[in-house]
């Protein structure tokens, strides 16, 4: 598992858009890089993030080798009632890491 800080508003307004701000500290190898043996390091990056609102897709985007490390995202979101926000990614590797952020709507 990897560190991944999420910063939502604590209160948002209904229909209004709100910024989601991720922050995923991933060491995102490239696989052009080589160990002290000459040996190439195996890419492991982070390559497709979604976010979900109670089920309902509002982003899905594939990153590719040129992503940096520890990847930072922001995007708006708009709302019409309080659930939770998944954000979901996956690497190389295949693993995939999910948190939950309930958001409330006033």
């Amino acid at each position: 598992m990897v560190r991944v800080l999420v910063n939502v508003p604590k209160q948002i307004a209904a229909n209004a858009p709100f910024d989601v701000k991720v922050l995923i500290s991933h060491p995102m190898e490239s696989g052009q890089r080589r160990d002290q043996l000459g040996q190439a390091i195996p890419r492991d990056i982070i390559n497709h993030f979604i976010c979900t609102l109670d089920g309902e897709t509002v982003l899905d985007a594939d990153f590719f080798p040129a992503i940096a490390a520890n990847p930072f995202l922001s995007f708006s979101v708009v709302a019409e009632k309080s659930g939770t926000l998944a954000l979901t990614f996956t690497d190389d590797h295949g693993v995939t890491q999910t948190e939950l952020v309930a958001i409330t709507v006033t």
